[in-house]
């Protein structure tokens, strides 16, 4: 075991600096986005429509896929924030955000039904002096939508 250690050395370094880097860049960048949102952002039916639907159709693809892998990338950094430190389930619902996928508002509900994610959510935004997010509730679930519980039972 000690020699595996010292023959891959580089590759425990490299671990332990990416490790620290995403550990700062979640704490520096979750409470900007966290603050950003939409006190109603968890209640809304429907997402507005967003302004790029004026651009060409190449530039909304390639917006569209930039999105898409950016919200990838921070969904996969979250995964990876379960095991180091930082905090990854705030991670991965941050990349979540930006993905497009079908169930995507559900579970996003699901995970912010977690008590734990909804305190951490809202003590950010009262230290960016923003109000509370509203909490989803059956009664702002979408038809065809069945409410939400805490657990993540899927």
């Amino acid at each position: 075991m000690v020699t595996w250690l010292y023959e891959h050395g580089a590759v425990l370094w490299w671990l332990g600096a990416l490790s620290v880097v995403m550990c700062v860049g979640t704490l520096v960048a979750l409470p900007l986005v966290v603050a950003r949102l939409p006190r109603d952002y968890f209640t809304q039916a429907q997402r507005p429509v967003q302004r790029h639907q004026a651009q060409s159709p190449g530039a909304r693809v390639l917006w569209h896929l930039g999105k898409h892998l950016l919200g990838l990338l921070i969904v996969l950094v979250g995964v990876a924030l379960l095991l180091l430190p930082g905090q990854g389930i705030l991670t991965i619902l941050i990349g979540l955000m930006l993905l497009d996928f079908p169930g995507k508002r559900r579970l996003e509900r699901r995970l912010v039904h977690q008590p734990s994610v909804w305190r951490a959510l809202n003590w950010m935004r009262a230290k960016a002096h923003q109000p509370a997010l509203e909490m989803p509730t059956a009664a702002t679930t979408p038809p065809g939508e069945r409410p939400e519980t805490s657990s993540l039972n899927f």
